[in-house]
């Protein structure tokens, strides 16, 4: 008779703490809350998106003449370079060299710019790793939630106003609901002029003009 060994006994993990009632009437805000455009002066850049399959990362920066921001995309099928106001493609390289593919082969988390750009390099916020500027000079701030995992919410806010307090669609948005791709990215460009979302699957942008404050008028 062959003799087996018995496998030690696996305790029972402790369970997660209830949610306190605030906890669930905030939970419950964030699910009720319906995705709408963002508020002026924020205009969308690319209607309603771009598609760039197997999305790795974005950063940002600026057009040596124009001045406007510039959005670089890093994905499986190479890399790109959009500006940030026009929403144009106005630089790609489908086969850049394996040690600049993607970020993660520098400290920094950098790719090579490429077009009007060249010679420089650029943070990637993505897959692996970094991050952007969640807030502005004038109060804009973006968050994060995940009320119902596995989809990540991407709230617009402004002089404080999240989900904590101040009503919604006035101080608070629900601007994209990544229900349909893993979240990449999200944040403004340091100017504070572009936000951007990214996906694995696509990129969304939106842009104000040089001038414009929160309501569409001072200084951004």
């Amino acid at each position: 008779m062959k003799l087996t060994k018995k496998a030690p006994q696996v305790e029972r993990p402790v369970g997660e703490p209830e949610l306190s009632a605030y906890q669930k009437a905030l939970r419950d805000r964030l699910l009720a809350a319906p995705v709408v455009p963002a508020p002026a002066p924020w205009q969308p850049v690319l209607e309603p998106c771009v598609p760039v399959g197997g999305l790795l990362g974005i950063g940002f920066t600026t057009h040596p003449d124009s001045g406007h921001d510039l959005v670089m995309v890093v994905s499986h099928d190479g890399h790109g370079l959009f500006d940030a106001v026009t929403g144009e493609k106005i630089a790609r390289d489908r086969d850049p060299a394996p040690e600049d593919s993607t970020p993660d082969a520098t400290v920094d988390l950098t790719c090579p710019g490429l077009g009007p750009v060249a010679g420089s390099r650029v943070h990637i916020a993505g897959l692996f790793g970094g991050g952007l500027h969640t807030t502005t000079a004038d109060s804009w701030l973006l968050e994060v939630v995940t009320p119902a995992w596995p989809n990540d919410r991407v709230l617009l806010s402004r002089d404080g106003g999240l989900p904590h307090s101040g009503p919604y669609g006035e101080r608070w948005w629900h601007i994209f609901h990544a229900d349909h791709s893993e979240l990449r990215a999200v944040g403004f460009s340091p100017s504070g002029r572009t936000l951007a979302v990214a996906t694995s699957s696509d990129l969304s942008l939106w842009t104000r003009r040089t001038g414009q404050g929160r309501d569409g008028g001072g200084e951004a």
